[in-house]
């Protein structure tokens, strides 16, 4: 149980969180089948697999592949598009008695705008635009790529997108993330979220073919843990030095509490849980509790405490 002198909850954009840690996009489901052992009203939120306006049967042939350190996937966004979604799916995430957050995809810029009116006009609590998926052959991490498509695509959706917090979610693969970020930020975005996967690829040996129908997928996991938090570090400073600090929300390999920690002190206002739970369906209440722990004994009040980068 959490010690009511503990503050664990956080503030993104005017959205209250009861602590940091968000199920993210792609990893979570719908949540049912997580319902059935434990209480998701614990998590600080949970973010949707992605949506598209339309239904998306998402890629053919193999789609995850382990590796060593990491998980590579190939879904290719598949989900049964956002009226469906708001129809069958919302309901329930809506009793769960957390933050909703609502993972937006297109292959268009059109589409984007067109799932974020719909999006705009529903029970969930916040946007996350995904201009970082690397899994589809229209859309996703193109736009995400370069400043100039991103600062496009993020003000035509935030002219649609009036009443909800718009977070946009970052690419690792992008030549200059710090300058895609500035452009998202300049743009209209609240928050970003970074980092997607990182494009990776494995070959059949016995076939001498790629494993993968597309060739690359997406690779997530504690390999690309260290990486992931030093762009949080860096992008956190980029945009205290250029007067544009939004909230950042870190991804990337979280698999415990002391990884969830670090990408605090980096000056993340709050984390993501992915592959992980994969693993460990447990996870995300045990980083939970871990940071209550670590709060008591180093005897902090708030959040907010545990950060090096105020």
């Amino acid at each position: 149980m959490i010690n009511k002198t503990t503050d664990l909850s956080v503030n993104i954009t005017g959205i209250n969180l009861k602590n940091p840690v968000i199920a993210a996009s792609g990893t979570f489901g719908d949540g049912k089948d997580y319902s059935k052992y434990f209480d998701l009203s614990l998590l600080g939120g949970i973010c949707t697999n992605g949506l598209t306006l339309n239904p998306k049967p998402g890629n053919s042939g193999i789609r995850v592949w382990e590796t060593q350190y990491g998980l590579l996937n190939s879904i290719g966004l598949e989900n049964n598009g956002i009226e469906s979604f708001l129809e069958n799916e919302l309901p329930f995430l809506s009793s769960c008695g957390t933050v909703i957050i609502a993972n937006l995809c297109g292959s268009f810029s059109e589409e984007y705008v067109k799932g974020a009116v719909l999006l705009n006009d529903s029970k969930v609590d916040m946007i996350e635009l995904n201009i970082s998926c690397p899994n589809v052959k229209a859309g996703g991490m193109t736009f995400g790529l370069e400043p100039s498509t991103a600062y496009d695509l993020v003000t035509a959706v935030r002219k649609v997108c009036t009443a909800k917090p718009l977070i946009v979610k970052l690419s690792p693969n992008c030549p200059s993330l710090s300058s895609v970020a500035i452009a998202c930020v300049k743009a209209g975005a609240d928050a970003l979220s970074l980092v997607n996967t990182f494009k990776a690829m494995v070959i059949d040996t016995v076939n001498r073919k790629p494993v993968f129908d597309n060739t690359t997928a997406g690779l997530s996991g504690p390999a690309i843990k260290p990486i992931a938090l030093r762009m949080v570090w860096e992008l956190f400073e980029t945009l205290k030095n250029e007067k544009l600090q939004v909230p950042l929300i870190g991804i990337g390999g979280i698999s415990c509490t002391n990884d969830a920690l670090e990408f605090l002190m980096a000056g993340a206002l709050a984390i993501q849980v992915g592959s992980a739970t994969f693993a460990n369906p447990f996870t995300m209440f045990e980083i939970i509790d871990g940071i209550w722990q670590y709060m008591i004994n180093n005897k902090l009040s708030q959040l907010s405490d545990i950060s090096i980068r105020n």
